[in-house]
C-alpha cells in the first residue's frame, strides 16, 4: 500500500471541497490534464497523452473521504483503490492522508511518486486560494 499525507493551512471544509470535485482534480495534481467527471466516473488524459478512467467508488461529505477505483485506459492495473481522507485539525488547520492499494505491486514505483506531487499540489492549490 501506498500512503501520503500532508498538512495544509486551510480548515477542512475548504479542502474537501477541491478533493471532492473529481472534475477539477487537473488544478492541483500535477500529471492529469483534461478531466472531465460526474458523480460515478472521472476520465482524464496524465501527461504524455496518456487515457485513464476512474469509478468513483465514494464521495462521501459526512466522513471527507473520496475513494476511486481506475477501470480503463492506458495504465495497466489489475486493481487500484485510491482513498482521499480530509480531516480537521486544531486552527484551522487540515490533515490529507491519501492511500493507494494496486496490483501489480510494480506499478506502486510510478505511482508513489505522482499521488506525492499530487498532494503537495492539493497543499499549494489550497493555500494559495485561502
Amino acid at each position: 500500500m501506498l500512503r501520503s499525507d500532508i498538512t495544509i493551512d486551510r480548515p477542512a471544509e475548504e479542502v474537501w471541497a477541491v478533493v471532492s470535485d473529481a472534475g477539477r482534480i487537473s488544478e492541483w495534481f500535477p500529471s492529469i490534464v483534461t478531466p472531465s467527471a460526474n458523480s460515478d466516473e472521472r476520465s482524464c488524459e496524465l501527461e504524455g497523452g496518456v487515457p485513464l478512467t476512474e469509478g468513483v467508488v465514494t464521495n462521501d461529505s459526512s466522513l471527507r473521504r473520496f475513494q476511486y477505483r481506475i477501470t480503463g485506459g492506458g495504465v495497466p492495473v489489475e486493481s487500484q483503490l485510491g482513498t482521499v481522507d480530509v480531516l480537521a485539525l486544531d486552527s484551522g488547520r487540515s490533515l490529507v492522508v491519501c492511500s493507494t492499494e494496486v496490483t501489480p505491486d510494480e506499478l506502486a514505483g510510478a505511482l508513489g511518486p505522482a499521488i506525492d506531487d499530487g498532494v503537495k499540489g492539493l497543499k499549494e492549490h489550497c493555500e494559495r486560494r485561502g
